[in-house]
């Protein structure tokens, strides 16, 4: 069950005349008419009233279709391998997500305007490439760490100066005329207005992911226009993101003024320049993602920590250096996101989030038909794989998902799970 996930292909069609819009993924295309055939099934199946969301291919592939605004037609394709054929509760689950977040992604930066009212494809074709890097990261998952695509939660990090830094990003928006402002280290938020975590949680996650694919690009600035998926799917804000230093950059959603050049010359110095040795040790946090007045057990390989009523997470691998042969760094992050779908779709309750698809609503449901043979509502729940232990625990507040050394009786993890939850709402109060 706990195995490597084959490589997924991404296929983007006009919904009602099946013309190719797109292709990412696999570096082995699909042959055009496979392409074709795909397409004609489902719309074969809408023709005759049944809507075709999946379907599993006897090699334990799986292929999953969505039509989204009766436009546009997302199939993904995954090439499933040893062992796919026993997880595709799971798989379906990520396909689902993948293709959600690759619609609002393509909103978010065309509008919901240009991919509903096709005036001409071959135009599209052309702007839907500003896309690419956007879609690529959420295929590719090129940063580690980075779980917010799946979970729908944005990735955060817990600075060690929390207050300093959220009165500077609330100084820094009120300045920019504006209520969103937004500071990112190493690809995560470490301090945000209000407004900004009002945002829908797939809003906050798709600007988290466009901060980083423009940061990566080299420039130190940008003014980028974006529509909210939710919140404004036919109007444009402007995006403004500075690189503070490498690894940290503050962002704003802004109207027309005040203009890049302004912002750059004027505001980023004035509220940023004494806060550098703050923000040092902001990013000398790096990836684990918790402050040093957090101290976690030695017997915590990985962890994976959501608050459920900010839609937030954090989480980190500390893989020891010494001791019996341990999963590397790149497979616990792999066992960890393997785990947390496990664990949803199976015994935890899914946060309602403000764009559900008919097919995930049935997948939700197929849990709560499974939940609903246990005389209570499961709160905790464990797997031993060969690899490793993990334990998952909810409360009306959190979840929390560990890796344990095989090493550790089964016996602790209730303990090790509690204490590690109790260990950092304590200390940060997240």
């Amino acid at each position: 069950m706990m195995l490597q996930q084959g490589s997924t292909q991404l296929l983007c069609l006009t919904a009602s005349s099946g013309v190719p819009l797109f292709s990412r993924g696999a570096s082995k295309q699909l042959p055009f008419s496979v392409i074709g055939s795909l397409n004609g099934v489902h719309m074969f199946g809408g023709g005759q009233g049944v809507v075709l969301s999946s379907c599993e291919t006897d090699g334990g592939g799986k292929v999953v279709w969505r039509v989204f605004q009766d436009s546009v037609m997302l199939i993904a394709v995954n090439g499933g391998g040893p062992g796919a054929a026993g997880c595709s509760r799971e798989e379906e689950f990520r396909l689902q997500r993948l293709l959600e977040n690759v619609w609002n992604c393509m909103v978010l930066v065309l509008g919901q305007d240009e991919l509903v009212n096709m005036r001409n494809v071959e135009r599209l074709k052309r702007d839907l490439r500003s896309c690419f890097s956007l879609i690529d990261q959420l295929l590719e998952e090129r940063q580690e760490g980075i779980l917010g695509d799946l979970t729908h939660c944005a990735d955060s990090l817990l600075p060690p100066n929390p207050t300093l830094l959220q009165e500077a990003v609330d100084s820094f928006a009120e300045a920019a005329d504006s209520e969103f402002g937004c500071l990112a280290v190493h690809g995560r938020i470490a301090a945000a207005t209000e407004k900004w975590w009002r945002l829908a949680p797939q809003e906050v996650v798709l600007l988290s992911a466009l901060m980083r694919s423009l940061s990566a690009s080299g420039s130190a600035s940008s003014d980028y226009p974006v529509f909210l998926p939710q919140g404004s799917p036919t109007v444009a804000h402007r995006l403004l993101r500075f690189q503070l230093l490498p690894g940290a950059d503050v962002c704003v959603l802004c109207g027309p003024n005040p203009s890049l050049h302004t912002a750059e010359s004027m505001l980023v110095g004035r509220y940023w320049s004494p806060l550098m040795e703050t923000l040092r040790d902001c990013l000398a946090v790096g990836e684990r993602c918790l402050p040093r007045s957090v101290c976690l057990r030695p017997d915590v390989l990985a962890l994976l920590l959501i608050n459920r009523e900010t839609r937030r997470l954090v989480s980190c691998v500390r893989c020891p250096l010494t001791g019996p042969p341990l999963p590397s760094k790149t497979r616990c992050w792999e066992l960890l996101k393997l785990f947390y779908v496990f664990s949803t779709t199976r015994y935890f309750t899914q946060e309602e989030t403000l764009c559900v698809s008919p097919e995930e609503k049935a997948l939700r449901s197929n849990t709560d038909d499974f939940v609903h043979g246990f005389s209570h509502q499961p709160l905790q729940c464990y797997l031993v794989t060969e690899e490793c232990k993990c334990y998952a625990l909810q409360t009306p507040q959190h979840q929390l998902f560990l890796l344990i050394p095989l090493s550790v009786p089964t016996f602790v993890l209730r303990t090790v799970a509690t204490q590690t939850l109790s260990d950092i709402a304590t200390a940060t109060g997240f």
